[in-house]
């Protein structure tokens, strides 16, 4: 056996932005969580080369609701080629000011979240012999009822921590929120196999509150 059985986490948190790539500027949020971004928080309390996230379902628990903020945003980076120059020079001007870099920018977030995310890992190739299901599922189940993670997951920004709850095996089932919806094309995750990084898409349904991964036709 090389995937493990469905684990469920609940999460939930004040705020989220699970950003819509078509928007170039302005932070925009999908309706619900991306299948990435779920895939990012399980990572977040138990990443290893050994296992890979699979996400199976994303139950939607709350009503959907917006929120629009204007917040500052650093509209700047410090360019690679300088920093490459200060390493081999041993010196270098690498700092931003950010009141002359700061911009105001409009975000239309969610508010008051939560989900059940329902997902599997599987072993990879680069598990060693000493690699087992059974090790791996033991360490996420003590980690996520703990409440320990490598770093505070976080709802597409990181200034949106998740709350997180691992769900026991025989408990109950929560309840969803009782909508059916088209939520069209959302991003999936992204592909990192090629030469340049490429996002894939997927046609995201919600029925009765819960959105089934486990078929979905990906695209890029």
């Amino acid at each position: 056996m090389n995937k493990s059985n469905p684990f469920r986490l609940k999460v939930s948190g004040e705020n989220a932005c699970f950003t819509r790539p078509e928007m170039k500027v302005e932070r925009v949020s999908y309706e619900v969580m991306t299948p990435s971004a779920a895939r990012g928080i399980l990572e977040a309390i138990l990443w290893k080369p050994a296992i890979q996230w699979n996400i199976l379902q994303i139950d939607v628990l709350n009503p959907i609701q917006w929120e629009s903020v204007r917040r500052n945003e650093v509209g700047k980076v410090v360019p690679a080629g300088a920093v490459k120059t200060a390493m081999k020079k041993g010196e270098g001007t690498l700092g931003l000011y950010i009141e002359d870099e700061r911009q105001q920018r409009a975000g239309l977030f969610l508010r008051d979240v939560a989900y059940v995310i329902h997902a599997e890992f599987e072993m990879t190739e680069k598990a060693g012999d000493e690699d087992t299901v059974t090790k791996f599922t033991e360490m996420f189940i003590r980690r996520a009822s703990k409440g320990a993670c490598f770093h505070r997951p976080y709802f597409g920004c990181r200034e949106f921590p998740v709350d997180f709850e691992l769900i026991p095996k025989d408990g109950e089932e929560l309840p969803t929120l009782k909508k059916t919806k088209d939520l069209g094309w959302m991003l999936y995750d992204m592909d990192y196999s090629g030469k340049e990084i490429m996002p894939r898409f997927f046609h995201a349904e919600m029925t009765d509150g819960k959105i089934d991964l486990r078929n979905v036709e990906v695209r890029s």
